[in-house]
């Protein structure tokens, strides 16, 4: 039996992005089409094979060691996107203002899928979920250019255990608007001393 079962969820792609300049802008640049390499899309800052260690891994790494990128997309609900909204109290957060990757509809709790679960195209590209994506204060300059910054200073908050999830590339290939990824999850139980670990 394989150790990855497919599931009959699928996430449409409702929009795909590319964060070129980090130091400029978070914002992501919105694309029709990317090819996702081993180094993830060319161009985007996340990118590389490679990155050096961030404040997430500080517990493991000392800053700035070079690790294996397992952070190469951002990945994003569109239904979690509008709860965060609801949240703030604005009319919508877009997916470009976070610095999203990509943005799919139609995958239920997307922020708390299992590790190494898979996201795969009919084509046969293949992403890797790594973890939460835990949110920060990073997209508040750019909310802020559509909302009073008051109400942008309530993304953190607001996205607190919606704000999707990074991932890294297992098969090259082809990314298209408007395409469905089908979700694989690994076929293990919880491990059972989780909340002592914690």
């Amino acid at each position: 039996m394989p150790a990855l079962k497919p599931t009959e969820f699928y996430g449409e792609i409702t929009y795909l992005g590319r964060v070129a300049r980090r130091d400029e802008s978070l914002r992501s640049d919105p694309l029709q089409e990317v090819l996702a390499t081993w180094a993830g899309v060319e161009g985007e800052e996340h990118g590389g094979i490679n990155r050096p260690s961030c404040s997430r891994v500080t517990a493991q790494h000392p800053r700035g060691t070079t690790i294996r990128n397992v952070r190469q997309f951002s990945i994003i609900s569109a239904e979690e996107l509008s709860e965060i909204a609801t949240k703030m109290g604005v009319d919508r957060v877009a997916p470009e203002w976070v610095g999203a990757s990509i943005c799919l509809s139609g995958l239920p709790d997307l922020t708390h899928l299992p590790p190494s679960s898979r996201l795969q195209s009919e084509t046969g590209t293949t992403l890797v979920i790594d973890m939460e994506n835990r949110p920060c204060t990073l997209p508040i300059a750019e909310i802020a250019r559509e909302y009073p910054e008051e109400k942008a200073r309530r993304f953190k908050a607001a996205a607190n255990g919606l704000r999707g999830v990074t991932a890294w590339v297992e098969r090259e290939g082809p990314l298209r608007l408007g395409e469905a990824l089908r979700l694989h999850i690994p076929d293990q139980r919880i491990w059972s001393h989780l909340e002592a670990a914690r």
